[in-house]
């Protein structure tokens, strides 16, 4: 095997994000700056959740400005079952992964008849709808957000709150999500959806029933997207609407975008790039915006297939 030939920049700052990922529990320490394993915490969740909306934005072709509502479903389901005093992470992960899939299913089923502008503005509604629940659930906090008491229990399997072991589950988790992601895109499920995007009428015409493999991949995308909702919510130990609104879904289109649409690891190094820029830049000036909407603008003006393309690979992928 050439070793020199899989040495590429792609791969070696594929390696490198990972290895940091890895070691940061570690590193921080070394160098005084504990934060940085929340920081890192933070950033590996927000990949999830990039991880699961490029699977339908970059490999489907299907903008959605309302992918947060499942990273709401996810956290108010441990929130609220929390809240009563149920802490077993066997009933609140299963019962919000089952509730993100059926309201993907759902929302996928109606705004999959739509196409273009009309499937962004059906699926921010639909998200808007999610939010003003959160919003008027009075008993759980309203626009004040509900405090998570505990973290969800595994039976003493795993300690979630050993901040080691809590950092090690997310970090499980994000290779999880590329795992099952690049085995999608590789198959012949993944083939379908990229035929799909680059022109629905051929799959079609060929025979295959493009309505259901959209609607199979918006459910997957939903589910990973509850995933993330319910290592935010255990993160955070709070949760409020606020995770739920439509600038949340933007947040996560941008990681997207600026990471590289249709690649494996793009959305990972979106996450990377944007949370740390807005954490350095914050502490900088109050007036970070300013500097970080131009450097968004000319990444897509310039870099047109995000990280990734700048770092040599394809425009598109195949993971």
């Amino acid at each position: 095997m050439n070793l020199r030939a899989h040495a590429t920049p792609r791969s070696l700052f594929t390696f490198a994000v990972l290895a940091l990922c890895a070691l940061m529990p570690f590193i921080a320490p070394a160098i005084g700056q504990d934060y940085y394993v929340d920081v890192f915490i933070r950033i590996m969740i927000w990949a999830i959740a990039a991880v699961s909306l490029n699977l339908i934005l970059g490999y489907g072709g299907m903008v959605s400005f309302g992918h947060a509502m499942f990273l709401g479903l996810g956290a108010y389901t441990v929130g609220i079952l929390s809240y009563y005093e149920i802490y077993s992470a066997f009933i609140q992960w299963p019962l919000a992964l089952l509730i993100g899939a059926v309201v993907s299913l759902g929302v996928g089923a109606i705004c999959l008849r739509t196409k273009g502008v009309y499937f962004i503005m059906i699926t921010l509604a639909f998200a808007q709808m999610i939010y003003f629940l959160g919003v008027s659930a009075d008993e759980y906090g309203s626009d004040d957000g509900l405090i998570i008491d505990e973290r969800s229990q595994l039976g003493g399997v795993l300690d979630l709150d050993d901040g080691l072991t809590f950092y090690y589950v997310v970090f499980a988790f994000l290779l999880l999500s590329l795992f099952i992601v690049k085995r999608l895109v590789n198959a012949r499920f993944g083939m379908v959806i990229k035929g799909i995007r680059s022109n629905e009428d051929r799959m079609q015409a060929i025979g295959f029933p493009t309505y259901r493999y959209k609607l199979a991949c918006f459910v997957i995308a939903g589910v990973l997207g509850t995933l993330a909702g319910i290592l935010f919510a255990n993160f955070e130990k709070f949760i409020s609407p606020d995770m739920m609104y439509w600038t949340r879904s933007g947040e996560m289109i941008f990681m997207v975008v600026l990471g590289g649409m249709g690649s494996l690891f793009g959305p990972v190094s979106g996450a990377v790039v944007y949370l740390f820029l807005s954490e350095f830049l914050s502490n900088i000036t109050e007036q970070w915006h300013i500097i970080f909407g131009p450097f968004l603008i000319l990444v897509v003006i310039f870099a047109r297939g995000g990280i990734d393309g700048l770092l040599g690979g394809k425009r598109r992928h195949h993971g």
